[in-house]
């Protein structure tokens, strides 16, 4: 029968999606291939739910049409929590390995635009408190333990007035807007006459939680206005515009207050819409040639050490620099989306840079509580040596978190049932938080 009124009859034996939506109906056809061109370029096929989920229960974090699990991505989350762990160690000669940081939001802005894309795809729906549900037990049960620990570990070994000013940081890192109260002291990533905080690494979930309060939302809008035009025409012009606006403001920012563009929101925005723009161009990523998508792989890989190399505390940072490891994560992103054979990919897969990238999230939190409170405790900044030593140490309890806590709750069909329990839970656990605090302040005075 015709599928809208006039057209043609479909034939069964031309290849059409099984389950698709239609953008627009009453557009004549005269011919199969204009039916088949009309197909492509104005029906979304509806992907079964069953795409959205790896093997182990994790939601795939790719566009529809990608492979659901990228071990490029994981293997690049090795790299980057690497980069910023051996750089706070010390390292010698690894002077800019705080631009992992930069590596782990393209990431993100990747992975949630495809958790996004692929849950569109599936219902037709983005419902935002199964996405914040999600984000509840992804992030909040490892980073409670780490703030609850951190607090408690400083008043014990660093004493009350420490404690009290790690207290004060964990109100706002249990809220995630510690960045802007890094803004608000004028603190100095690349040094301070001020002990620095021993949370002061949870600026960037800060960083990332805010964008995902704004992004969700823009999707939404994306998708229901403006239905003459397909959702990826409209989520490019949103991100293009996103991404020039908050580099225009990084560089500009950068010039004149340095402490708050490290820290803002708005000058590191374009770096989680860069990694959002990978995801909405994944076909045509896909359609690129294995030879093309070999070379911008490895370019990009050699992009991030250069930067990791090159870079130091006089750069100017984020400014315009910061543009060499965010484009070089995207080109490693986009390439592996062909999936070629002696790609970036032959690196990234292997085992070891596998198991650390599933523990990157948990080393990430433990490993800058660990070393600023065993250098305090001393009294002097310790060797890079023992640095790598306490490196262990976090790196072990990242293990113990991640198999213990992390990935039992994340996975509880309880709270995977149910968006709004794993809201709940997590009110819960930032209500500890706060209340531990408030506890241990006035337990202090």
């Amino acid at each position: 029968m015709p599928v809208y009124p006039g057209a043609p009859e479909v034939r069964p034996d031309w290849p059409l999606p099984s389950r698709v939506t239609f953008e627009h109906r009453g557009i004549p056809f005269f011919d199969r291939l204009a039916l088949l061109n009309w197909t492509n370029a104005h029906m979304t096929t509806i992907e079964p739910e069953s795409t959205q989920f790896l093997e182990s229960g994790d939601e795939a974090g790719t566009s529809p049409g990608d492979r659901k699990f990228r071990p490029d991505v994981e293997g690049l989350r090795a790299i980057a929590v690497l980069l910023v762990v051996l750089y706070h160690a010390e390292v010698p000669r690894l002077t800019g390995g705080f631009v992992g940081v930069d590596v782990f939001f393209v990431i993100s802005g990747f992975v949630i635009t495809g958790l996004l894309l692929r849950e569109r795809a599936a219902s037709e729906k983005t419902r935002l408190h199964r996405f914040y549900g999600r984000r509840c037990r992804r992030i909040l049960p490892a980073a409670t333990l780490v703030i609850i620990l951190t607090v408690l570990s400083s008043y014990h070994w660093l004493g009350f007035i420490a404690g009290d000013d790690t207290a004060q940081v964990a109100r706002t890192a249990a809220l995630f807007f510690a960045n802007f109260h890094f803004i608000s002291v004028g603190t100095s990533y690349f040094g301070s006459q001020l002990p620095p905080s021993a949370l002061q690494n949870y600026w960037t979930l800060s960083v990332e939680e805010q964008f995902y309060v704004v992004y969700p939302t823009l999707f939404i809008l994306a998708a229901v206005l403006f239905k003459h035009i397909t959702l990826r025409r409209k989520l490019e012009a949103l991100l293009v515009v996103s991404i020039l606006a908050s580099f225009v403001w990084s560089v500009h920012q950068t010039s004149t207050n340095v402490t708050a563009a490290y820290f803002s929101p708005f000058t590191r925005a374009w770096e989680l819409g860069l990694g959002a723009l990978v995801a909405v161009e994944s076909p045509r990523f896909a359609k690129l040639p294995r030879s093309i998508a070999t070379i911008i792989t490895w370019a990009g890989l050699i992009g991030i050490f250069v930067a990791a190399f090159l870079f130091n505390a006089s750069t100017a940072y984020p400014g315009s620099a910061v543009a060499l490891p965010v484009i070089a994560t995207a080109l490693v992103v986009a390439g592996g989306r062909v999936h070629p054979r002696i790609g970036g990919e032959v690196l990234l897969r292997l085992p070891p840079f596998q198991w650390l990238g599933r523990l990157s999230y948990s080393l990430y939190l433990w490993h800058w509580p660990i070393l600023i409170i065993a250098s305090q405790h001393v009294g002097h900044p310790l060797s890079v040596g023992d640095n790598l030593l306490w490196l262990v140490v976090a790196l072990a309890l990242s293990a113990g978190s991640y198999f213990l806590v992390e990935n039992p709750i994340r996975h509880w069909s309880f709270l995977t049932r149910s968006g709004w329990r794993s809201l709940v839970l997590g009110a819960v656990l930032i209500s500890t938080s706060l209340g531990l605090v408030a506890f241990e302040i006035a337990s202090h005075p």
